[in-house]
């Protein structure tokens, strides 16, 4: 019978807590990159802060919702682009943006669980649905100077 050789006996008993540690970490990035099509760099963003530098009324949406697209087509038809600054940012194919609307749920003290879109924040308050936001933008382009 061969004696095993002692250097990677050794070896592998000094770093046998650190060998399970890096394939444990191994294997759950090949997870997250199974599930989320990015691993660790995408999760890693989801977690990020949101962008500070996004100030003013910003109207959140997102890609294929109807009551947005009630939104987008009063904008569209009262010409509000060019009567009111506003920013628009869609949430449900970018993470930042859902971050940042989460960000202003929050000081609504609105549940995470209660957001959806189109949502407004003007700078101090939070409007939900697509008639509440268009009632917005009405009184904001025939409001007289």
């Amino acid at each position: 019978m061969k004696k095993p050789n002692k250097f990677f006996s050794s070896f592998f008993k000094k770093n046998l807590l650190f060998l399970i540690v890096v394939g444990i970490l191994i294997i759950l990035e090949a997870f997250l990159f199974l599930l989320y099509g990015g691993g660790v760099s995408n999760i890693a963003s989801y977690f990020k802060k949101s962008n500070p530098n996004v100030t003013g009324i910003l109207l959140f949406y997102g890609n294929n919702c109807l009551h947005c697209v009630n939104v987008d087509n009063f904008i569209k038809n009262n010409k509000v682009e060019d009567k009111v600054k506003f920013t628009k940012l869609e949430v449900f194919n970018n993470v930042k943006n859902s971050n940042i609307l989460a960000d202003k749920a929050q000081i609504c003290g609105i549940n995470p669980q209660q957001i959806g879109v189109p949502f407004l924040w003007d700078g101090k308050n939070c409007i939900i649905g697509d008639v509440d936001v268009i009632k917005f933008f009405q009184q904001k382009i025939t409001k007289k100077p």
